[in-house]
């Protein structure tokens, strides 16, 4: 696996956010399309509205698909990061620290994880910020 960075942590996933996710998009709108014409035609409508409906179906379980596994990460993120901030430094990491500063937190090495956490929920650091902040970073290849 290549270095993680600043520059090239983000991971997509090429099924999922180039082939599915446009696939999704074209499909509600020809869908619309389809009913606007059904609509004006006076014909097919009840087909149209079938077809709508299934396909706004599909776009939310598109959706929720991505939000629930992002959340059963983040969870897993969150006690991992927990469990190495005690084992670091024998006190669980700040409560102000929001799921989204925990998240950048864990690219931190154990070095500079404690201190730049605490810095973080004491300034109440942006996220991006708490990235840039890293010197020595410490890659993550498992989160999608």
């Amino acid at each position: 696996m290549n270095n993680q960075n600043y520059q090239s942590h983000v991971r997509y996933h090429p099924l999922y956010h180039f082939f599915l996710a446009p696939l999704v998009l074209v499909t509600l709108i020809t869908v619309i399309v389809n009913m606007v014409f059904s609509l004006k035609e006076g014909s097919n409508i009840f087909s149209s509205v079938i077809i709508l409906l299934i396909t706004i179906i599909m776009v939310i379980v598109f959706v929720l698909v991505r939000f629930y596994s992002l959340k059963a990460q983040d969870r897993a993120i969150r006690a991992e990061e927990n469990l190495r901030h005690y084992v670091l430094t024998g006190e669980l990491l700040d409560l102000k620290l929001n799921m989204a500063q925990v998240v950048a937190l864990r690219f931190a090495d154990n070095k500079e994880f404690p201190a730049l956490s605490k810095r973080a929920a004491e300034e109440n650091l942006k996220p991006n910020d708490i990235k840039k902040m890293i010197q020595n970073w410490g890659a993550d290849h498992n989160r999608i």
